[in-house]
């Protein structure tokens, strides 16, 4: 049976089904507000996501060991969009392998939350889901993008001349990994 799973043209529009794996929270191993551990709501976790500025890429190389490097994202209706050069490393990888991931959280032991968004990256070649994405990377962003003085000035016109590939992941499968001051919660999304 084939299963239909979101683009970047047809981005979901259903809410995942969310579910607590106590084997990796608090539950399991009580400390003091434990009792209270529950499953993250995926809304919850994709405020997280849409405010976080930096993610980690983790694409596969031919060979099979992971390609894992920094990127910036911007989520987008339901679809969360990176870019990279078309002859990097993630570029070629994706080109033989579309499976990939991207993360994010913090390294604190006790305190944060991390985010782990699964999925197949699709180039994107609509003009016009283009430029909505260079929208929601530059409101984003701002000035690191808009200003002339920015970090990834440019990236708009780079993504327009295909200098730079803008790939869209929907996620299929999310994990949260919550720590508030010890309390440990592992959430689990599938679209």
């Amino acid at each position: 049976m084939s299963v239909q799973r979101p683009t970047a043209e047809q981005p979901t529009t259903k809410r995942p089904t969310t579910e607590l794996d106590a084997r990796y929270s608090s539950a399991l191993n009580p400390r003091p507000g434990a009792a209270d551990v529950t499953a993250t709501e995926w809304a919850e976790a994709r405020r997280r996501v849409e405010a976080a500025e930096i993610f980690w890429a983790v694409t596969m190389r031919p060979g099979g060991g992971p390609h894992i490097t920094p990127v910036i994202a911007a989520w987008h209706d339901g679809v969360l969009y990176f870019s990279t050069g078309p002859g990097e490393q993630k570029a070629r990888n994706l080109a033989h392998d579309a499976h990939c991931a991207l993360l994010t959280g913090g390294n604190s032991l006790t305190e944060g939350f991390d985010l782990v968004v699964e999925g197949v990256a699709e180039r994107v070649g609509d003009p016009a889901v283009l430029e909505e994405v260079i929208a929601a990377y530059e409101a984003k962003y701002g000035a690191h993008i808009t200003s002339a003085e920015g970090t990834f000035h440019g990236i708009g016109d780079a993504l327009r001349r295909s200098d730079d590939v803008l790939f869209a992941v929907a996620p299929v499968t999310a994990y949260g990994f919550g720590r508030d001051g010890g309390v440990y919660s592992h959430t689990r999304w599938r679209f």
